[in-house]
C-alpha cells in the first residue's frame, strides 16, 4: 500500500438516474381506428450503490471520479411496452467507508461487512403510462405520469480503517517494526519520525491457526486532537480498532508520562476512545539489561491502574513477542464475549 496510493478522503458528486416517462398511447390498427389506451410504463432510473469490497484499502479510484451519474430509465411505449431501467452504478468500497453530506457533515451510511451492499442515491420511479389509468369510469385516460425525480449531491466519503488492533504510540515508538516482525506486513521504517504516512494492517498468526489484523497508524504527537501533526487523519483511524495497543519505548524520559499523553489526546479526540479496551507494552527493551528492566516495571507499574494491562518486548531480540500476541488474543476474545 503505497503512501501515494493511500486516499483516505474523497469528495464527489453522486447523481442517481430520472425515472422514464409513461407513455400516453392509443391502439391504432387497420378496421380499429380508436382502440384503447395502450400506453406502457416508464423505467425507473439507475441506482447509485456502494458495495463492501474487503480486497480494496483505498478510496484512489474514486479520487479522480468528480462527478458520478446513473442512467436514466427509458420512456414507455405504445403495446404496453415497458421502458428499460437505467444502469445502477455500483461503487466498490473498502470496509470502513464512512459517508457524509459535504454541508452538515452528518453520517449518512457506513459499509463495513464485506458483499454488503447500500442503495445510497435510489432512481427516479418510471412513470405510469396511460393504460395503467384505465378504469370503468374513464375507459381512455389522455394522460399519463412523468418519471421522478433523480437524487443527487456532494457527498464526503471517508475511509477509517477495520482492525482489531491498533498501535498508538509517538513516532519512532517502534510501532512499524513491530508490525513487520509479527507479521507479513512490510511498512517502511527508518530513524527518524513520522516515517509511517498512512495506515499499514498486517494478519498476526497466533496459536492454533488463529490470527487477528493489527494497524500500524502514524505516530500521534502532542495536540494531535487539535489537529496538528497528522491531526485527525490518524485518530478516525483507531475508532474502529477493537483493541488498543499503546507502545512506549523504555528510553523513553517517562514511560507512564508519555501513556496518559497519548491517552489525553484519544479522550480529547473521542471520549469513547477511553472505553476501549487497552494493552501497554514498553518497546525496545533489547537496549536494558535484566536489572535495568526491572527497576523500570518496578517504577512504572505502581503508577498505572491496576486493570490495565503491562507487558514488555524487543522486536529486535523478540523476547515476550509471544507473550504480547498471547495478551492481545486474551484481551480481543474476552471484549467479543
Amino acid at each position: 500500500m503505497a503512501d501515494s496510493n493511500f486516499i483516505d478522503y474523497v469528495k464527489v458528486f453522486l447523481q442517481s438516474g430520472h425515472g422514464g416517462a409513461g407513455s400516453r398511447h392509443f391502439f391504432r390498427a387497420k378496421g380499429l381506428p380508436k382502440g384503447g389506451p395502450d400506453g406502457g410504463d416508464g423505467g425507473r432510473g439507475g441506482h447509485i450503490i456502494l458495495e463492501g469490497n474487503p480486497q480494496q484499502w483505498t478510496l484512489i479510484h474514486l479520487k479522480y471520479r468528480k462527478h458520478i451519474k446513473a442512467d436514466a430509465g427509458e420512456n414507455g411505449g405504445r403495446n404496453l411496452r415497458i421502458g428499460a431501467s437505467g444502469e445502477d452504478i455500483v461503487l466498490q468500497v473498502p470496509l470502513g467507508t464512512v459517508v457524509k453530506d459535504s454541508e452538515t457533515g452528518e453520517v449518512l451510511c457506513e459499509v463495513t461487512e464485506a458483499g454488503q451492499r447500500v442503495v445510497f442515491l435510489a432512481g427516479g420511479r418510471g412513470g405510469r403510462g396511460n393504460a395503467f389509468f384505465k378504469n370503468s369510469v374513464n375507459q381512455a385516460p389522455e394522460f399519463s405520469q412523468p418519471g421522478g425525480s433523480e437524487l443527487e449531491g456532494w457527498f464526503l466519503l471517508e475511509l477509517k480503517v477495520l482492525a482489531d488492533v491498533g498501535l498508538v504510540g509517538f513516532p519512532n515508538a517502534g510501532k512499524s517494526t513491530l508490525l513487520a516482525t509479527i507479521s507479513a506486513a512490510k511498512p517502511e521504517i527508518a530513524d527518524y519520525p513520522f516515517t509511517t504516512l498512512v495506515p499499514n494492517l498486517g494478519v498476526v498468526p497466533h496459536r492454533n491457526y488463529t490470527s487477528f489484523v493489527m494497524a500500524d497508524i502514524p505516530g500521534l504527537i502532542e495536540g494531535a486532537a487539535e489537529g496538528r501533526g497528522l491531526g485527525h487523519r490518524f485518530l478516525k483511524h483507531i475508532e474502529r480498532n477493537a483493541l488498543l495497543l499503546f507502545l512506549v519505548p523504555c528510553d523513553a524520559k517517562d514511560v507512564v508520562g508519555e501513556y496518559e499523553i497519548l491517552l489525553g489526546e484519544l479522550g480529547r479526540f473521542n471520549p469513547e476512545l477511553l472505553t476501549k479496551r487497552r494493552v501497554l507494552a514498553i518497546s525496545k527493551t533489547d537496549m536494558l539489561d535484566e536489572e535495568l528492566l526491572a527497576q523500570l516495571l518496578a517504577d512504572v507499574r505502581p503508577r498505572l491502574p491496576k486493570d490495565l494491562i503491562l507487558t514488555t518486548f524487543s522486536s529486535v531480540t523478540g523476547q515476550g513477542l509471544d507473550r504480547l500476541k498471547d495478551l492481545l488474543w486474551e484481551s480481543l476474545n474476552r471484549s467479543i464475549d
